[in-house]
């Protein structure tokens, strides 16, 4: 075999190695990605079935109520709104009108469960995505948090 020849065969198969390795790591990687939706996101596309991904809004005034463990509440984004429901200890600033994230499944029913639940830390505090769709709906009040 030729030094050229041998040159290019390393070439091809670093190459080929090289590949490999891109593929196996965005497949790792794309297990794990969790996208963010708001309610008007949800009835635009529906999010794929079975998939986790996190919901963004406000808690809906008026739509909190407890039956056990289990605390079913509504997010909302001012123009469309999802009932979602959390098993367990809720975040201690957890209340209606306040910005909330929360990850987990939507069920068939269109009621999301939600395996965790992120809420705002102080008075001034959304979180980016909740303030961006806010103010994408053009329900953003002047004077809340630009964090």
């Amino acid at each position: 075999m030729k030094r050229k020849h041998r040159r290019l065969l390393v070439v091809l198969v670093s190459l080929g190695l090289l590949g490999s390795s891109a593929t196996l790591i965005l497949n790792a990687v794309k297990d794990s990605l969790i996208f963010f939706y708001t309610p008007s996101d949800l009835a635009a596309r529906s999010a794929p079935p079975d998939s986790r991904f996190r919901l963004g809004g406000l808690v809906a005034e008026g739509s909190m109520r407890t039956e056990g463990a289990t605390t079913f509440f509504t997010v909302t984004d001012l123009k469309r709104t999802v009932p979602a429901s959390y098993t367990g200890v809720l975040p201690d600033l957890f209340r209606e009108g306040q910005g909330v994230v929360a990850e987990g499944k939507l069920g068939p029913n269109g009621s999301f469960t939600a395996s965790e639940v992120l809420a705002k830390h102080d008075e001034t505090y959304m979180p980016k995505e909740v303030a961006d769709a806010l103010r994408k709906s053009g329900q953003w009040r002047e004077g809340e948090a630009d964090r």
